[in-house]
């Protein structure tokens, strides 16, 4: 990947000494720092017969960085190690673990797992609060985001958002509490379970499970009942014994906020009857699922196309394909964008459907005649608009619909 920030680090590596003895230490210390800058999500760092394979995510895609040699690989993998405070002897589990940064809003996560060739790991490098944004700030549109903020309002429900990792699950989040937060002025009490905290966000009461101290999500969620909370965000729930104490909060006077791994908002409802709760409880403890996506924006360098076969199946009249310039170092894209459906729990048909256990292509063709504009809807409308590719959709949302 030809840009600044990859020269750059090349730049210092090459200024570092191989032969001195904080040679690995000083490595790591400027490929993490050159991963913030580059605003990159995630750290690749894959053992080859060829060198350690160091990559970048960037806007949600990956981009090659480097191949460091073989025989410093272990000893990059270890420094990672030392940092995260995991077993460094260890190199035939998986092991996760988090660095303790200088600035203590700032998370970064380590992950390695053993494969052919040696230990891979992955870092994840977590925003830093000023990136966590109102939602006005998020891209919602209009009708959705207002939605979201009378919902926010609300004194009992559960509020999930749905999505594949590094879907922006956790920003809508945050997002979502700062609003709670300023339309309460302090007098709702608010307190979250996380894992991890990624932001102290004021006037919410933050807490951070401990597995090896037996506090899980499940339950810390049973004892932060007892703490008199009338908003209670979770990071995510992740099995039916969390789901359940989770519904049932949000039937009992509580709003509940949390994320949840869903290919669609109607999705959604499915796996958490797959899970095995109560039909009941989703119909009348759901207030909203909210679905998204984060797209990439097409740079101003995009050409327009009117050929049908560029639009790669899309019921689209026009797109603009990506090409590539020095100022969105040559990939076509820069930044990104939100695509976003919202389910709710509709009275009438729609709510029978969730009692009877409908699948989701049915729940969602309810919704859709009840008013929800789907994923789908909405990527298409942006292509027309010249804000993404259908490229960049089908490799965001796939082939499959």
């Amino acid at each position: 990947m030809s840009n600044r920030q990859a020269d750059s680090w090349r730049q210092q590596l090459a200024a570092l000494d191989a032969t001195d003895p904080q040679y690995v230490t000083q490595l790591v210390e400027r490929l993490l720092d050159a991963g913030r800058k580059a605003g990159a999500s995630d750290l690749h760092l894959h053992p080859t017969p060829q060198g350690l394979d160091v990559r970048w995510r960037i806007d949600g895609v990956l981009h090659q960085l480097d191949v460091l040699p073989s025989r410093i690989a272990p000893n990059v993998v270890a420094r990672l190690k030392v940092l995260a405070e995991l077993l460094t002897y260890r190199n035939d589990v998986p092991q996760e673990g988090r660095i303790r940064a200088s600035e203590p809003k700032v998370e970064v996560r380590v992950s390695t797992f053993p494969t052919l060739y040696g230990e891979k790991a992955v870092v994840r490098l977590f925003a830093e609060s000023s990136q966590f944004l109102s939602l006005d700030a998020l891209g919602f549109d209009v009708e959705l985001q207002a939605s979201l903020r009378r919902l926010s309002a609300e004194t009992s429900g559960a509020i999930l958002v749905t999505g594949p990792a590094g879907a922006g699950k956790t920003t809508t989040l945050y997002a979502c509490l700062r609003e709670i937060v300023a339309q309460s002025a302090g007098g709702r009490s608010i307190a979250s379970l996380e894992d991890p905290i990624e932001v102290a966000v004021a006037g919410v009461a933050q807490s951070q499970v401990n597995l090896a101290a037996g506090f899980d999500l499940a339950t810390g969620l049973k004892f932060l009942l007892r703490q008199d909370p009338e908003v209670i965000m979770l990071g995510e729930i992740r099995d039916a014994a969390t789901a359940e104490v989770a519904f049932q909060a949000s039937l009992t006077g509580h709003l509940v906020l949390s994320t949840f791994h869903a290919g669609s908002a109607a999705g959604a409802i499915s796996r958490l009857s797959d899970m095995g709760i109560a039909p009941y409880l989703l119909r009348s403890g759901v207030l909203a699922i909210l679905s998204q996506r984060l797209v990439r924006r097409l740079c101003s360098c995009a050409e327009v196309s009117t050929a049908a076969e560029g639009f790669l199946g899309l019921p689209v009249t026009q797109a603009r394909r990506a090409v590539g310039c020095a100022h969105c170092r040559g990939t076509g894209y820069l930044g990104r964008m939100l695509l976003a459906e919202m389910f709710t729990a509709e009275r009438g048909e729609l709510g029978r459907a969730i009692l009877s256990r409908s699948d989701a292509a049915r729940l969602e063709s309810l919704a859709v005649e009840a008013g929800m504009v789907t994923r789908w809807q909405r990527a298409c409308q942006a292509v027309e608009a010249g804000l993404t590719s259908p490229a960049e959709v089908r490799r965001v949302l796939g082939f499959g619909e």
